[in-house]
């Protein structure tokens, strides 16, 4: 488990873990959270299973299909039935990120790179989850989370956890150029790296909450790609998927 010293709201509770402590076997070692990634499908229950356990979870949690969409589910006004919480389902909700403001739902993403985005509001009584790929961030998926918070946008706090750092994500003039169309100052996050650049996705992300006055980001400064106790896509291609949930603890 990731471990941090962030404040947070006494009725919120969140975890984020790291690739240790499960039964999936290499590449997926060892605690593999994924369903869609070739892992044998009892090691990953299996795993989902002793997560849910020592986190003490009130609820299984909103396990999404995530497509580096925009789409955000809002629990509350989702009729989850036993087949939708099913860790077994096949056919997941298509989204990459959930709200509720309802205690005993868990919104959760998965991620190997992609930068998980877990919000809060100062009084405890909203949360939300959201999978922030270079897409999904430049479409403005953080944009439609924040936008289902009832309070105002200077009472949220935001918690970013480990994803692919500044100095290992290589990516075209054509990402930048596609950040750039939505705000010119987005250039400031991209490094000319050969005939690449260099993005900083957290940084990105941090200027859009700001953008929308999100007044508080905690950042938990892990780079996927490099330190080998998370999962990393780029480093590995087939590997597994870390979780980050958050939830609130009573009504």
């Amino acid at each position: 488990m990731l471990k941090h010293d962030w404040f947070l709201p006494d009725n919120v509770a969140i975890a984020i873990t790291d690739r240790h402590g499960g039964y999936s076997l290499p590449p997926f070692d060892s605690l593999n959270l994924g369903l869609h990634v070739g892992d044998n499908q009892q090691h990953v229950l299996a795993n989902r299973a002793a997560l849910c356990q020592q986190l003490r979870l009130p609820t299984e949690p909103l396990w999404l299909d995530q497509v580096h969409g925009v789409d955000v589910v809002n629990l509350p006004h989702l009729a989850l039935t036993e087949s939708v919480r099913d860790s077994t389902s096949l056919l997941p909700i298509k989204a990459d990120a959930s709200y509720s403001n309802k205690a005993g739902d868990v919104c959760v993403v998965m991620t190997a790179d992609c930068l998980p985005v877990l919000l809060c509001n100062k009084q405890g009584t909203e949360v939300a989850a959201v999978h922030a790929g270079w897409r999904g961030l430049c479409a403005g998926v953080i944009e439609q989370t924040v936008a289902l918070f009832s309070c105002p946008t200077t009472e949220l706090i935001a918690y970013l956890g480990p994803a692919i750092g500044p100095d290992a994500f290589e990516v075209g003039a054509e990402v930048r150029d596609a950040f750039m169309q939505k705000n010119l100052q987005a250039s400031q996050y991209f490094t000319p790296y050969h005939n690449k650049y260099l993005a900083d996705l957290a940084g990105l992300a941090t200027f859009r909450l700001s953008q929308m006055g999100v007044p508080q980001v905690f950042n938990a400064n892990v780079c996927t790609f490099n330190d080998t106790n998370y999962f990393s896509y780029r480093r590995d291609q087939q590997t597994g998927r870390m979780a980050s949930f958050i939830w609130l603890k009573s009504q």
